[in-house]
């Protein structure tokens, strides 16, 4: 077996981070970051987009060690980012030169091109180009916006020590559509199994989660046919500022053939419970790189249903029940087979979590981030 590499006694490692508040980076950015102070390192995490809400960074109260620099510019996707970019990537730059971190963890592929002498890991999630193609299937319209982004990203990419992305599907697209990275890999994400409940006695129900305007997460497709059991869409847009009064966003819509309850996000607990009691996960996007929210369902014990799309198919191969792509009656056919066959569904359920427990924890996910960082850094990383 391979020994991973620690860190030296008396020598720590200092890494700055950059997240964003807006999208599942954050959760991934929870569990990377507590899993690297919890091995020593001591970590700058700088976040984009906008301000966090108390409730978005309870997690860091376990980490005093945390030295956090929360910012609201803008995206390199958002309206209006070019201005913001400019001055996001000096306040970086001069920042690292303040700080003198050993290694910058950019979550942001525009980054990668930051005129600093350290090692910068660039992290492709995501972005707006092969989104736009999954959906549309073709490329968007030559427009100005469209080719500063194509530039910005192309350049991130291309002066990056190292490329990573979640699946070999994003890392094959990233090339396509961008430019073939110098040194880049496969790390795929991971969550933490401790932080959800497999062992509850499961309702006979179909749980979803994504961003109800994204027409690359489709969640429509759940309400083009009638299922045989209820259906629960959870709505997981960040809400753009505290309330005094918490709002209920429960809604349910129901017909003669339709049972669907939509809820607004809820909060980790409320998430917990919602994984823990449903028996089917419907994992409908279109464009999906990695699909966080799907780890989660499976840590929890629910059968995985998926959209028939190559990164789906790579993430869970035999693990999950795939539905023709992008079809509601095949969608709705699978559910009703797996509700019907509860001993299938249970077992389904049982794969998706061994092959979660196995591929997609935090640790391994941390594991192979310190192996990288030690073919990087070199010098104050040591094998265990």
């Amino acid at each position: 077996m391979l020994a991973l590499p620690c860190f030296l006694p008396g020598v720590s490692v200092h890494i700055l981070v950059t997240t964003d508040t807006l999208s599942g980076v954050w959760t991934y950015t929870r569990e990377l970051v507590t899993g690297l102070i919890g091995r020593g390192a001591r970590v700058t995490l700088v976040s984009f987009g906008e301000i966090p809400l108390p409730q978005q960074t309870t997690w860091m109260d376990n980490l005093p060690e945390l030295d956090y620099r929360p910012t609201a510019f803008r995206l390199d996707w958002m309206q209006y980012a070019e201005q913001d970019l400019r001055d996001s990537s000096s306040y970086l730059t001069d920042l690292a030169r303040e700080l003198r971190p050993d290694l910058l963890h950019l979550n942001q592929m525009c980054y990668g091109n930051l005129p600093v002498a350290v090692p910068r890991v660039v992290v492709a999630h995501r972005d707006f180009i092969t989104w736009w193609s999954a959906v549309h299937a073709n490329q968007p319209e030559s427009r100005e916006w469209v080719s500063w982004y194509r530039s910005v990203i192309r350049r991130g990419l291309a002066q990056a020590s190292a490329v990573i992305a979640p699946t070999a599907w994003m890392l094959d697209s990233i090339c396509e559509w961008y430019t073939q990275p110098g040194y880049c890999k496969v790390i795929h994400p991971g969550r933490n199994p401790l932080l959800f409940n497999p062992y509850v006695n499961k309702e006979d129900s179909v749980l979803a989660v994504g961003r109800m305007a994204d027409a690359g997460q489709q969640l429509s497709l759940l309400t083009q046919n009638s299922h045989p059991v209820p259906v629960c869409i959870v709505g997981n847009e960040a809400p753009a500022q505290a309330l005094r009064v918490p709002i209920r966003a429960d809604v349910k819509v129901a017909t003669a053939t339709l049972s669907v309850a939509l809820k607004g996000p809820q909060t980790d607990s409320q998430m917990r419970v919602l994984y823990s009691r449903a028996s089917m996960f419907a994992l409908t996007s279109r464009y999906e790189p990695f699909g966080m929210a799907a780890v989660e369902a499976a840590l929890s014990r629910c059968a995985i249903v998926a959209n028939d799309i190559p990164s789906l198919r790579e993430v869970w191969e035999d693990a999950a029940v795939y539905f023709r792509t992008n079809d509601a009656e095949s969608l709705a056919e699978a559910v009703q087979r797996l509700s019907t066959h509860r001993d299938l569904c249970r077992g389904y359920a049982n794969r998706a979590y061994q092959r979660a427990r196995e591929r997609f924890s935090a640790k391994r996910m941390v594991d192979e981030y310190l192996q990288l960082y030690g073919e990087l850094v070199g010098s104050k990383v040591a094998v265990a």
